[in-house]
This record gives structure tokens, sequence and C-alpha cells, in this order.
């Protein structure tokens, strides 16, 4: 993005413009709690993509292989919550990481229908190969950051995360007809 697109994005010509913030009905995009998550999210992701680049994986299947290698083993359904993506997304991921023997894949027994992951010896060190980076990364994070600041916005991010995880407002079950009509 450009200096100047940024700066108009930030309020800097918004408010000479006559831009949305004269409408009042929304806050400045620069104010933007999504928006603003979203740009430290590239922030610190844009450190990490050499990193995964380097042992040919995608930040999505990163964090499949990060989830695989916390459990033994796991199905779909959960997968897919611990990793935030969507499930026909986490289909085409599982596919490409199982055609590169980094994960394999049994019937559940519970149920036969679903399938247990589970990563294999050689997605084992494609994680400890990425891993190394990684925790390079994250320690000149830490560095640049500081170890308190960190902790503080983790904490932070925890707690938000806990505040925020019912709605905000009952709506009585039903959406807000947001189109006017």
């Amino acid at each position: 993005m450009s200096d100047r697109d940024h700066e108009a994005l930030s309020g800097g010509l918004a408010g000479r413009q006559g831009g949305a913030r004269h409408r009042g009905r929304l806050r400045d995009i620069s104010r933007s709690l999504p928006i603003a998550l979203l740009r430290t999210r590239e922030a610190v992701m844009r450190q990490f993509r050499p990193a995964l680049r380097s042992v040919d994986l995608t930040e999505q299947q990163w964090r499949v292989l990060r989830a695989l290698d916390s459990v033994p083993e796991i199905d779909a359904t959960g997968l897919a919550m611990a990793t935030f993506l969507l499930p026909p997304s986490l289909s085409r991921i599982l596919r490409d990481l199982e055609g590169r023997r980094l994960i394999s894949r049994r019937p559940d027994p519970a149920d036969l229908r679903a399938w247990l992951i589970s990563l294999t010896p050689e997605g084992r060190k494609t994680i400890d190969v990425a891993g190394v980076w990684v925790e390079t990364i994250y320690a000149a994070m830490t560095d640049r950051i500081g170890q308190e600041r960190l902790g503080v916005l983790m904490q932070l991010l925890r707690d938000i995360e806990q505040d925020l995880d019912a709605p905000l407002a009952d709506h009585g079950g039903e959406t807000p007809d947001l189109r006017g009509e």
C-alpha cells in the first residue's frame, strides 16, 4: 500500500474529502478493531512466510501441522475448529499434505464415516526443520517487542477472546435485517 493510500485510509484524507467520517455512521477505518487486528496479523505473518516457504508450506498448511503436532490424532471437525479453517479448505489442505506424506488418515473406529488424522514421521521432520526458523523468528520478535509487552498482548488477546466468546446482544435468535427493507 502506498503512503498516500495508507494516509487516506487512516483518516488523513477522509476528513478533508468528506469521507464516511461525516456520515456519522461508522468509525474511521483506522479505528476499526477488525482492521487493526488484520494489519497486525499481516505484520506478524510477514515475518514467518520466508521460513514457511523454505519448507514449501502455506500458512494454512503450517496451522494444520502445528495443530497435529500437539495431539496424537484428531478428527477433521476438531482440526477445523483448532485451525479456524472451513471444512472445504481443510479438506483440500489435508489432501495436499497427505499427498506429500506429511499426514496420514485412518477411519475412526467409533464412527466409520469420520477419519482420524495424524502426523507422519516426515511431517514431524518438516515441523522440526521449520520449527528452528520459527523459534528464531519468535525470539527476534520478542527482542523487538519486549518480553513484557508480548506477554501483556497475549494475555489481552486471551481476555478479549473470552469476553467476546458469546454474542454481544440478543436479537431473539434472528439476524437483524440490515438491508433497510
